[in-house]
């Protein structure tokens, strides 16, 4: 009985499990402020025959809905890990190419924090990360693979928009979409 009572207590002293795909370990939960986010799903980015990125997606309640995550005004992370090198251009026009998409008619209203946003995108090199997250009431923040937290941009709906090029109507790709939010192939 000892034993036993030994090995549950060293197993909740571990650290939470991570899940792997394509070579990029992402842990169960994350600590982002105040708030325990949970891993919801992992997918990876290709563009041609090329792989591009794998990004894990972490919410404070863990969901297979896109439309629950977008409604809701929760903190939500993406953490996208460069399985190649990519020149912050790239990087800007595939952000403004789905974020035009998904803000259809809003854009006029949200190109500003749009062009304040990709200002903070650099040149990221394969193995690194680059972060984005919403919080409530603060805003859709980067953070750079050298762990800086850029400016946040201020607005739901301009976090709805951003976070829809992965997992709106329309996202950048279904598969990618269907990693994110926990859907098996």
């Amino acid at each position: 009985m000892k034993t036993l009572v030994a090995a549950l207590l060293l197993a909740l002293a571990l650290p939470a499990a991570a899940k792997e795909l394509h070579g990029v370990n992402s842990p169960e939960t994350l600590k982002v402020g105040d708030k325990e986010l949970k891993l919801n799903g992992m997918g990876l980015r290709k563009k041609a025959i090329f792989k591009v990125y794998v990004a894990s997606l972490y919410l404070e309640n863990t969901t297979k809905d896109a439309n629950a995550i977008l409604a809701a005004d929760s903190m939500r992370r993406v953490e996208m890990a460069m399985l190649r090198d990519l020149a912050k251009e790239k990087i800007i026009d595939a952000i403004k190419e789905g974020f035009e998409k998904s803000a259809g008619a809003n854009m006029p209203k949200l190109q500003a924090r749009l062009d304040k946003f990709v200002a903070g995108i650099r040149d990221l090199k394969e193995g690194e990360k680059l972060s984005i997250t919403y919080a409530p009431g603060k805003g859709t923040s980067i953070q750079t693979a050298d762990g800086k937290d850029l400016e946040p941009i201020e607005g739901k709906d301009f976090a709805d928009s951003l976070f829809s090029v992965w997992l709106g109507k329309e996202p950048v790709s279904e598969g990618l979409k269907n990693g994110m939010l926990g859907i098996e192939d």
